[in-house]
């Protein structure tokens, strides 16, 4: 079953982006802490968005975490998908389908033309399950980024 998050689901939410982060070998970057993710899905204005996967008997099993983006080209909203997570021993179960067949519903159903997402290079079983999907890489875009030191020096410059 896939639902919306509630409010209540975020010390699961919090627990899962660590297992998230340690799968993919950065458990030490992982700062947010689970005040911050109520006020960034369920505070005045929301910056992001859950979804929850859940296993027959009600155990939540993994999660979508995702936001709207806007394409100049296409002038619509978009979806780029943070995260998308399933616990080990509930994959193969179907879970991490639905919860990318759920954001694409919304995409068609609000009229957004995106639904975008990352993966680490290294990670060939969630390659291999996307591109299942029908997804396609974008190899003509590398992603920049810029945090900590680098972010604050560029901002002093304002």
């Amino acid at each position: 079953m896939i639902r919306p998050a509630t409010p209540a689901d975020v010390p699961v939410l919090h627990t899962l982006i660590r297992e998230l982060a340690e799968y993919e070998k950065a458990l030490d970057e992982v700062r947010a802490t689970p005040e911050q993710l109520a006020e960034a899905l369920f505070g005045e204005r929301p910056a992001a968005f859950a979804h929850m996967a859940e296993d027959e008997d009600g155990e939540v099993v993994g999660f979508a975490l995702w936001f709207l983006n806007f394409s100049t080209w296409r002038g619509v909203h978009g979806i780029y998908l943070e995260d998308l997570y399933v616990r080990p021993e509930a994959r193969g179960g179907g879970h991490g389908r639905a919860l990318l067949t759920e954001l694409a519903r919304l995409c068609v159903a609000r009229g957004y033309e995106r639904l975008e997402w990352s993966v680490l290079n290294w990670n060939e079983p969630a390659i291999g399950f996307y591109e299942s999907l029908g997804a396609r890489p974008q190899d003509e875009w590398t992603v920049y980024r810029l945090t900590d030191e680098s972010l604050k020096a560029l901002a002093a410059k304002a």
